[in-house]
């Protein structure tokens, strides 16, 4: 149940990517940068509340304090509930980056006085928000290590579980998100450098199409490893020498080899079906992929089997001699 509710969530972010990507431009005045959310939409929503008058002033400016202080309120709960680490300083640094980025969200022509002007307010509004969002994930990512290291078996388990959710939900952005944002690019580009000869792009479309499939590929391939290991971790916490969990650790190190062969092939096809209609083709873009990460994984996975699979040899071995 847990997983069909998950794979739910992962479809709902898959179509808010591609409609998000898709409305880009109409919703160009108050969704500029996928870094800026959301604290672009408070500061746009601060400003015209500012502008309304005395009242709604008065307003923005107790809820702009609520947000930039909401960092710093948690401490004292954390003090309560388990007494404050070293860590949960980065809580006060986070809260006045917080009040800074607001501030210039609210007033958002002040972005351009040290952003190049060539790069716009869009990106001087997604590096801000990068600024908030690198001291929040450097907080959780020393608060996750002290959680580790503290942790027994079962709860390591249980956080091992939740860190490859969260990755799962990054590579459904990096698919449905940033890669078909790229697409969208490319076509734009496309467009763009052949004006004029908009009747005869159809190729190049459905080339660079395929290349979009070809580059994602590795990441839907990627969720559905992450399925198959949050299946062995399940196994794992039941009995880490019954068959089931022999059976899930080979399952995945097939979907492994599995996804690797397909990245391999699927990117040598590319390549050749451009070489194919190159004389068709506005736009070539050719690419040796090496998935050295891939690799890396597959024979992880594959060790990680073969541990397993020794380990419940040696049990059965072992209750045979008692």
């Amino acid at each position: 149940m847990r997983e069909v509710l998950f794979i739910g969530l992962l479809t709902a972010e898959a179509i808010l990517c591609l409609a998000l990507r898709l409305l880009r431009t109409p919703l160009s005045g108050v969704f500029s940068a996928a870094m800026a959310f959301p604290f672009e939409q408070i500061g746009l929503g601060l400003r015209a509340l500012s502008l309304s008058g005395a009242m709604g002033n008065s307003i923005a400016i107790v809820v702009y304090a609520c947000v930039g202080l909401l960092p710093i309120a948690v401490l004292p709960l954390l003090r309560k509930k388990r007494g404050l680490r070293a860590e949960d300083w980065l809580l006060v640094l986070l809260s006045a980056v917080m009040f800074a980025v607001l501030y210039l969200m609210i007033n958002s022509a002040m972005i351009s006085s040290w952003v190049p002007a060539s790069a716009g307010n869009a990106i001087g509004k997604a590096i801000l928000g990068s600024m908030v969002y690198s001291v929040l994930c450097g907080y959780l990512i020393l608060r996750a290590l002290r959680l580790f290291s503290a942790g027994d078996s079962a709860q390591l388990f249980r956080y091992m579980s939740v860190m490859l959710g969260l990755l799962n939900v990054i590579f459904v952005y990096l698919a449905f998100g940033a890669g078909f944002g790229g697409l969208l690019g490319s076509f734009a580009a496309l467009r763009t450098g052949n004006l004029g000869y908009e009747d005869q792009l159809g190729a190049s479309y459905a080339c660079l199409t395929v290349k979009h499939i070809v580059n994602v590929a590795p990441y839907i391939f990627c969720i559905a490893i992450i399925f198959s290991g949050l299946r062995l971790l399940r196994e794992l916490r039941s009995d880490r020498y019954s068959s089931e969990t022999v059976g899930a650790a080979r399952s995945m190190s097939r979907l492994c080899i599995a996804a690797l062969t397909a990245m391999v092939l699927s990117n040598i096809a590319f390549n050749l079906l451009q070489l194919l209609f190159a004389k068709w083709l506005r736009s070539v873009n050719s690419s040796v992929d090496i998935p050295v990460f891939s690799i890396a994984f597959t024979l992880s996975a594959l060790l990680m089997t073969r541990f397993i699979t020794e380990n419940k040899r040696l049990k059965d071995d072992n209750d045979m001699f008692i």
